[in-house]
């Protein structure tokens, strides 16, 4: 909570700040062997700029820290990673009306992680503030197996589909949700931090024209949120 009270949350929109996005996308996954200097499209991809898709950076200290990207999956929005890697699972569940976040791209700077740890929990955030802002049925992890024991810990994620290679990636990645309507019972009473407000939601997440312009920074509600529940 502490840490949260440095950060700011940023909509990327323009091609400048894309390029940065790009530029730290690469710093981690070349990391942990998720990227090649020639495979630029695991940088940027034709899903960031999709309509339901929403990308965020995370600057801490006014520098940018780390990024995520989150798409409101639906069955008229049906582009996202898990739909296009997990096709025989999520296409009869979007048949069925439910709906889902899919919160993908999580990158964060290798350097600014080794001296704060909990980087990824405040860029996970993100996701959580969507699912609560879309009212969904489920949020998506796309996930390398390794990372399985940390979803199921802190999110309660159930597994749609075990291990599969995935050639472009180079990587096993596997798929699992966590049931919204548990996690906005629980997580916020268990990692306070996660909580938020409406009015953060919205900023993160509103059309450009209902805000009437993009918000040059957000600034995270969780403290307010933990105060205005207890």
């Amino acid at each position: 909570m502490r840490l949260l009270e440095s950060i700011e949350y940023r909509r990327i929109e323009s091609a400048d700040d894309i390029e940065d996005i790009a530029r730290l996308r690469y710093k981690a996954f070349t990391m942990v062997g998720l990227a090649q200097e020639n495979h630029r499209s695991l940088l940027i991809d034709d899903l960031d700029f999709k309509p339901n898709a929403h990308v965020f950076g995370i600057f801490f200290d006014e520098q940018l820290v780390s990024t995520i990207r989150v798409h409101h999956v639906t069955d008229a929005h049906r582009d996202s990673v898990a739909v296009a890697r997990f096709p025989d699972v999520m296409h009869p569940l979007l048949d069925a009306g439910e709906t889902f976040i899919d919160p993908v791209r999580f990158a964060a700077d290798p350097e600014i992680m080794r001296d704060y740890p909990a980087l990824p929990y405040l860029t996970l955030r993100v996701a959580t503030m969507a699912t609560v802002f879309f009212d969904v049925d489920f949020c998506l992890s796309v996930i390398k197996p390794n990372h399985r024991a940390f979803y199921k810990r802190v999110f309660r994620t159930i597994e749609l589909a075990g291990p599969r290679f995935v050639e472009y990636y180079n990587n096993s990645l596997e798929l699992h949700a966590a049931n919204a309507h548990e996690l906005k019972r629980t997580l916020f009473q268990r990692y306070p931090f996660f909580n938020s407000q409406p009015y953060e939601r919205k900023m993160m997440f509103a059309p450009r024209e209902i805000l009437g312009q993009t918000p040059l920074t957000i600034l995270p509600t969780a403290r307010y949120a933990m105060q205005q529940s207890g």
